[in-house]
C-alpha cells in the first residue's frame, strides 16, 4: 500500500509565501513524476507543477516565476515553494505520484489535499 500526504497549507495574505510538502511512503520501488495540482471551488482539478525522477520540472502558466516545485528522492519527498501568493492561488491543492511499486505494479497515486487560502 502507498499514500502521499501533503503539509504546509493554510491561510497568507496576499504577497505573502507558503512551502508545501508532500511525502510519499509505502511498498514502493521507484518513483518517477511528482507533481502539485489544484481545484479552486467550481473550477476543474489543473496542473500547478511537476518534476521527474531527474530534475526536469513542468509548470502551470498561471504560476510561473511564482511557484518553485523541488524533489529530495532520498526521501521520497517533493515540495511546492509558492512566493508572491494571489487570491485567486486559493484551492485544495493535490499531490499525486506516478510510481512502481515494490511488486512492480506502475500506479497513480494522490494525496488528500492540503486548503491554501490567500486573502487579507
Amino acid at each position: 500500500q502507498v499514500q502521499l500526504v501533503e503539509y504546509g497549507g493554510g491561510l497568507v495574505q496576499p504577497g505573502g509565501s507558503l512551502r508545501l510538502s508532500c511525502v510519499a511512503s509505502g511498498s514502493i520501488f521507484s518513483i518517477n513524476t511528482m507533481g502539485w495540482y489544484r481545484q479552486a471551488p467550481g473550477k476543474e482539478r489543473e496542473l500547478v507543477a511537476d518534476i521527474t525522477s531527474g530534475g526536469s520540472t513542468n509548470y502551470g502558466d498561471s504560476v510561473k516565476g511564482r511557484f518553485t516545485i523541488s524533489r529530495d528522492n532520498a526521501k521520497n519527498t517533493v515540495y511546492l515553494q509558492m512566493n508572491s501568493l494571489k487570491p485567486e492561488d486559493t484551492a485544495v491543492y493535490y499531490c499525486r505520484a506516478d510510481l512502481q511499486t515494490v511488486t512492480y505494479r506502475q500506479i497513480d497515486v494522490w494525496g488528500r489535499g492540503t486548503q491554501v487560502t490567500v486573502s487579507s
